[in-house]
Formats: C-alpha cells, structure tokens, sequence
C-alpha cells in the first residue's frame, strides 16, 4: 500500500501519536454539504395501525418523532464527543410507514453551508427519530427493532459526492 494510500485510510480522529482530537477542518473551504441518511424501526401490526389513526397513548407520533429528530440534528456535537459543532441551513425528516411489513422508514436530510459534512447529524436525526418512536409506543409494544440505520447520499466538501451502493 503507497503512503497516499496509508494516509486515505487512516482514522482522522486519532494524532501520530494514537490521541484522539478533533480534525482541523480550519483550512478546508466552506462548502454546500448535504447528507441524507436513513434507518427503519420494526413493530407489531397493532402498533403501526395505532401510530397511523393517531389512538398512540402519547399522541401525534410522528409528529413528535419528527421534531425529535430535527432537534438531535442540531445537538450533534453534544452528543459524539468529536463532531464539530455545525450551523445547520436546514433539516428535514420524513416517516414512510409501510404496513405490509409493519415498519415505519425515517429518512433524515440535512444541510449547510461549512467546512465539514453532515453526516453525523443524519444520522443522529434518523435513530433521535426511531428511539422517540421506540419511546411512544413501548407500554404497548416493547418488542420494537431500529435497523439498518445508514448514510444514503452525501454532497460536498472536497470528497464530493458519494452514494450507497454506487
């Protein structure tokens, strides 16, 4: 493997000396960067036809969820210990239930205008979603799943843009 190689596949959290530290992003250009990312949580039949009437103990499920979600966006660095804290241009969340297979798909996508991606904050806004899900409905359903919590797209920075399965 050639040193340009060693270096694009090391981990940029860690120093020479193996130290974690946040990345200097400082010489990097502001960018438009934007990262969609998804994940899906699985549950009985009963619950799911519970979220979609509105009957959930708790109320407008997805509703919350949703602002959930939006909010874990724009806390990310307080939660991943070395993630850059960010000026998000913009978040949007969307809930794709789907009852032949008693799931409901969230699908993060957030935006701005920086030195760093937002993937981290995808992320975060797609399992902050599921887990107020998981929370809302637990008395009747504890047995909820989150999976396949994943990066779809990102766009930006001097990587550019990359695309699952692509």
């Amino acid at each position: 493997m050639s040193h340009d190689q060693e270096a694009a596949n090391a981990l940029t959290h860690f120093d020479a000396a193996g130290q974690a530290h946040m990345v200097d992003v400082g010489a990097k250009a502001d960018t438009h960067r934007i990262a969609l990312a998804s994940g899906v949580i699985r549950m009985r039949p009963e619950t799911l036809a519970q979220i979609l009437a509105g009957t959930a103990k708790k109320g407008d499920v997805l509703g919350i969820a949703r602002i959930a979600a939006i909010m874990a966006a724009k806390k990310t660095s307080d939660l991943i210990p070395l993630c850059h804290p960010l000026a998000l241009t913009r978040v949007t969340v969307d809930f794709e239930p789907d009852e032949s297979r008693s799931q409901v798909l969230c699908i993060a996508r957030v935006e701005t205008t920086g030195k760093t991606g937002v993937e981290m904050e995808a992320l975060t806004a797609v399992q902050v979603g599921l887990l107020t899900i998981y929370d809302m409905c637990k008395a009747v359903d504890r047995g909820m799943v989150m999976t396949d919590v994943k990066v779809l797209e990102k766009h930006g920075g001097k990587s550019g843009d990359w695309v699952a399965g692509s």
